[in-house]
């Protein structure tokens, strides 16, 4: 087992907050999930959220490269049969639609 360290609890608004030392190296603003069982604390890190692009950022960038946009005629879409759309489906996922 690692090295054992000694915090405490303590108020913080409407919670509680335990202290994690510096030294374990867990990074601040991390989200955690926390699970009691059998009045032992069990925490576990949460995925980090996927980065959103933002395209504003690169906006503009390709002037003079050639690229040009995509004409209404070019926007090929397929219709295709939707699986809530099957009478079937419906009545047994979704009674009460």
């Amino acid at each position: 087992m690692g090295k054992e360290y000694t915090t405490k609890s303590f108020k913080s608004g409407n919670s509680v907050a335990i202290r994690i030392p510096a030294t374990l190296g867990i990074e601040p603003d991390r989200e955690w999930s926390v699970e009691e069982k059998d009045g032992e604390l069990i925490l576990r890190p949460k995925d980090k959220p996927k980065r959103k692009f933002n395209i504003d950022k690169v906006w503009g960038c390709a002037a003079g490269s050639g690229l040009q946009f995509i004409k209404p005629e070019d926007r090929v879409f397929e219709e295709r049969p939707l699986l809530w759309d099957d009478p079937e489906w419906r009545a047994k996922h979704m009674p009460d639609a």
